[in-house]
């Protein structure tokens, strides 16, 4: 993934910098969720070079994964599109760094509070995000600890994979349990989280009632809400007091908060604006580790490149299928045949459909071996989130 050009490219032949047209245009494709923090830096060619060299160089590159991962190339999935990718979103929960002790004791660890596995089809015209639940049930292979000591393989959670080996041991238990070769991995910690959403200067979104949990750091009215830094993070991490309680609802509000999130940029004027820009690539790079062909500027701006054509009608969420685990309600397990349909389709590259409301047994239709008609799971687009 590399550029021939010193920094990211300006528009290309025949693009135009006005007109309503390009405002719509705008507005349709910059909706996707999937590409708030990678939307960021792919303008950083308007805040010159100097700035661009500096915010290169506050992507942490995660080297050490990259090892490990190559360490087991031989048992890792064979892509199978050419030109699709799958990139790998994890929301670490780390209490180490300024800021993040206010969250809760270290527990011996981080672990993935939110991950997410983004596919880009091959043609750039569809992006489907996958929620994986952290407490979803799963075989753990024997991964690499911080220590250079190895852990034993293991039926857990999900989100223990990150806890005890990083993102690699995540990477691995993600390509075991789906089958898919995730080629990009993106992490972004409770601090860095919390700067973005403060500078841009706040997240609005909708509240059907007042909302009062002391675990999250919560006191809000109804109605329209523009949320700082402290609030979101509160937000997007929220079960008790906001929805039904569940993973599955909680990752769906964080999803429409990610695609209120990109509005926002999108509406101020950040992208196209220096001075505001500045602190946003700033923020968003400084709180991202990826594996090392991500670990600049140039190579998320690649990644954004291919994103930024997606519609918003064809930017696509959904949780894995589960239900509660046959033997501890509180814990997940995938429903099958469902998650294996949803994985074979996304590793042919073939589309999915979602509803927020799926006829009976929809995901059924087709099989596995041959991926049509489109199955239909549930979930959502970017064109339908936030305060409308």
């Amino acid at each position: 993934m590399t550029d021939t050009a010193g920094g990211p490219p300006g528009p290309g032949p025949g693009s135009s910098a006005t007109g309503d047209g390009l405002a719509r245009r705008r507005r349709r494709r910059l909706r996707c969720p999937a590409v708030a923090a990678v939307v960021f830096v792919a303008a950083a060619g308007g805040v010159g070079w100097a700035a661009y060299a500096g915010l290169s160089g506050n992507i942490t590159a995660d080297r050490a994964a990259a090892a490990e991962l190559a360490r087991y190339e031989r048992e890792r999935p064979t892509a199978l599109v050419r030109g699709a990718q799958n990139i790998l979103l994890i929301g670490s929960d780390t209490r180490a760094g300024d800021g993040n002790g206010a969250y809760g004791r270290d527990l011996g660890g981080e672990r993935s509070d939110t991950t997410i596995l983004l596919h880009l089809a091959a043609d750039r015209r569809a992006a489907t995000a996958v929620s994986l639940p952290r407490d979803l049930m799963v075989d753990v292979p024997s991964c690499r600890r911080a220590d250079g000591s190895r852990s034993e393989p293991v039926f857990t959670m999900f989100n223990h994979a990150f806890q005890v080996g990083g993102s690699a041991c995540t990477v691995r238990t993600v390509e075991k349990l789906t089958d898919i070769r995730v080629d990009h991995h993106v992490v972004v910690d409770f601090s860095g989280f919390k700067e973005l959403v403060d500078a841009v200067g706040g997240v609005q979104v909708c509240l059907e009632e007042p909302v009062d949990d002391e675990a999250a750091k919560l006191e809000l009215p109804a109605g329209r809400v523009t949320l700082d830094g402290e609030q979101a993070l509160g937000y997007v991490r929220a079960r008790k007091s906001l929805g039904d309680g569940s993973d599955t609802e909680r990752m769906e509000r964080q999803q429409r908060f990610l695609g209120a999130l990109v509005d926002k940029v999108r509406a101020d004027g950040v992208l196209l604006n220096p001075v505001k820009l500045y602190p946003v690539l700033d923020a968003a790079t400084s709180a991202l580790t990826t594996d090392p062909e991500l670990a600049s500027l140039r190579g998320l701006y690649q990644l954004a490149r291919g994103l930024r054509e997606v519609p918003a009608d064809r930017a696509q969420f959904l949780t894995v299928p589960r239900e509660s685990y046959v033997y501890d309600a509180d814990r997940d397990q995938l429903v099958e045949p469902d998650a294996e349909r949803l994985f074979a389709r996304l590793r042919a590259d073939r589309p999915v459909a979602v509803a927020a409301d799926p006829p009976r047994n929809a995901q059924r239709n087709g099989s596995s071996r041959d991926p049509s008609p489109t199955p239909t799971f549930r979930g959502n687009t970017a064109a339908a989130h936030g305060c409308e």
